[in-house]
């Protein structure tokens, strides 16, 4: 099973980039999570040229599509998502009617610095899933607040209950995929 995972972060030192990255190692065994690293590339949208989209776009919505499930890493920027995140997403519906996302099967992970984790930031991100008819998994819910305590100073993840629920999550994302396409 194909997993596309991107971190809404353009910071080299994003706990949430090193979630995706922890993540590759804690995978189900049936799964394989490719990692996009290329939002700093993504300029701002603009509707004059969604015909036409740069070609780091045109690659985002081939992976997209490519992908059997989504998984996002997110920060929480002023109660939200970053506008980096939201604008990649923007242009991967684009134009009306030529959506990558369509029916993706898709989980949320959030790590802050702060005491609530990302939490706004993943309710958010949920709000805008709706009309973009991506189906995000409920359960189990990965907000990591402190994540400064939880990644060692070269970003690796060693906090082990963390761990553990990303494995929960991970193999929770394959069996709603899995039930999604028997669908």
């Amino acid at each position: 099973m194909k997993i596309f995972g991107i971190a809404g972060s353009l910071r080299k030192g994003s706990y949430n980039k090193s979630l995706l990255r922890a993540a590759k190692g804690l995978l189900p065994e049936e799964a394989q999570l490719e990692i996009f690293d290329k939002l700093a590339e993504i300029p701002p949208f603009n509707q004059d040229n969604e015909k036409n989209p740069p070609s780091v776009v045109a690659e985002l919505k081939e992976k997209i599509r490519r992908s059997d499930a989504i998984l996002f890493a997110t920060p929480e920027y002023n109660y939200s998502i970053p506008g980096v995140l939201k604008n990649a997403i923007d242009w991967a519906s684009r134009p009306y009617g030529d959506s990558a996302w369509e029916g993706k099967p898709t989980a949320i992970m959030s790590a802050a610095t702060g005491m609530i984790g990302g939490a706004r930031a993943q309710y958010h991100l949920r709000q805008v899933f709706v009309s973009l008819n991506i189906l995000p998994l409920n359960r189990p819910e990965i907000i990591i607040p402190e994540a400064s305590k939880k990644f060692d100073e070269h970003g690796n993840l060693t906090d082990e209950y963390t761990k553990e629920k990303i494995k929960d999550l991970l193999k929770a994302l394959v069996e709603w995929t899995k039930r999604l396409k028997q669908n």
